[in-house]
C-alpha cells in the first residue's frame, strides 16, 4: 500500500501581496503625509479600494503615536483595518528621500500596507522578512537608483523575502533592558526599584546568563517574614520597625535573600503565543527572551499587548 506524501506547505512572499503597478519611482519634493496620500490613491486606483480617507486616517494617527522607520532609509507605513478582506501593500522609492520623522533621517524605501484586522502577526512577519534588507544599509539607496516599477518588482522577487511561518518571541521582545548582577548588593536592587520604577529586574551573572530576577514584592517578604503577616493586629509595630535590619545590611547584603531563580522565560525562536501562555500560566506581568541561557529580550504584558492588537 503506497502512502501519500503530504503536499508541501506553500511558501509566502513578500512580493506576493503587490504587483509592479502597486510601485511608485522616484518620488520627490513630497512630505510624509502627501507621500502617504499619494500611494494610497494609486493603491485604490488599481485595486478598486474605498474609504481612502479613513485609511488615511488610521496611518497617519499610527505614525503619530509613534513613527514607521525601521532604519536603513526605510519605512513601513500601515494601519489595521476591519474593512479588509486581504492584505494591500504599495511601494514608493525616492532618491532625495522623504521626511518620515524628526530627529531621524530620511528614508528612501518605503513599504505601505494595509492589513486586515482579524490578522495581528501579518505587520510584524513582513518586517522579519525584511530582515536581509535591513542588514545591508545600501539595499535603499539601489532601489532609488532603478527607474521603472518592472525593476523593483524583480528586486523583490530576486531577493526571495519570504514570510516566516509564525511570529516568534524574537520579533517582538524590547531589547533594551535594565538588569543587575548576581553579586550586586541589595542596595543596586532598591536604587533600582526606586529610582527607575521597576517592580522587577532580571539578574545576570558574569557570563550574561540569566540566574533570576528580584522584585519589589521579595524585597518586602525579607522586611515581613511571615509569621507577621499572620498577625491581624499591626498596630504595636508603627515605625517600620522590620524594615530597620534590611536598612542597617544593604550595602553588605547580597541579592541572594531576594533572587527568585523560577522566572518566566521563553527562547527567542519560540512562537509568541507562547509568551502569552507562559505570562498567563504564571500569572506575572513580564516574560523574558533568552538565547539558550542569555537574556536578549523582555516582553512585558503592555508591549505583547500593542505588539499583538495594535501594532
Amino acid at each position: 500500500m503506497s502512502m501519500i506524501s503530504p503536499k508541501p506547505k506553500a511558501v509566502l512572499t513578500l512580493s506576493s501581496f503587490f504587483s509592479a503597478a502597486d510601485i511608485l519611482v522616484n518620488q520627490t519634493n513630497l512630505g510624509r503625509d502627501a507621500l502617504i496620500r499619494k500611494m494610497l490613491d494609486h493603491l485604490a486606483a488599481q485595486h478598486q479600494l474605498t474609504d481612502t480617507d479613513k485609511y488615511f486616517n488610521a496611518i497617519i494617527e499610527r505614525e503619530s503615536s509613534s513613527d514607521t522607520v525601521l532604519s536603513r532609509g526605510i519605512a513601513l507605513p500601515h494601519a489595521r483595518l476591519e474593512s479588509l478582506d486581504k492584505p494591500y501593500v504599495a511601494v514608493a522609492t525616492s532618491s532625495s528621500g522623504i521626511s518620515f520623522a524628526d530627529n531621524k533621517p530620511p528614508v528612501h524605501l518605503i513599504l505601505l500596507v494595509l492589513i486586515p484586522s482579524d490578522q495581528p502577526g501579518l505587520y510584524l512577519q513582513i518586517i522579519r522578512s525584511l530582515s536581509s534588507i535591513l542588514r545591508d544599509t545600501e539595499t535603499s539607496k539601489k532601489l532609488t537608483q532603478m527607474s521603472t516599477p518592472e525593476e523593483v518588482m524583480r528586486f523583490f522577487e530576486r531577493g526571495g523575502l519570504v514570510l516566516p511561518d509564525y511570529v516568534c518571541a524574537a520579533d517582538i521582545m524590547d531589547n533594551s533592558f535594565d538588569f543587575l548582577r548576581n553579586n550586586d548588593n541589595l542596595k543596586s536592587a532598591i536604587d533600582s526599584f526606586i529610582a527607575k520604577k521597576h517592580s522587577e529586574i532580571p539578574v545576570l551573572d558574569n557570563d550574561d546568563d540569566m540566574v533570576g530576577v528580584v522584585s519589589a514584592g521579595s524585597l518586602l517578604k525579607v522586611c515581613l517574614p511571615d509569621y507577621l503577616l499572620w498577625m491581624s493586629d499591626l498596630s504595636p509595630i508603627i515605625n517600620f520597625e522590620p524594615f530597620t535590619d534590611v536598612l542597617r545590611k544593604e550595602q553588605s547584603s547580597s541579592l541572594s535573600d531576594i533572587l527568585v531563580k523560577d522566572f518566566p522565560a521563553v527562547q527567542m525562536s519560540a512562537p509568541a503565543i507562547s509568551v502569552a501562555a507562559e505570562i498567563t500560566r504564571r500569572n506575572c506581568s513580564a516574560c523574558y527572551v533568552l538565547n539558550d541561557k542569555k537574556l536578549v529580550g523582555v516582553i512585558d504584558l503592555p508591549l505583547f499587548l500593542n505588539k499583538i492588537f495594535r501594532e
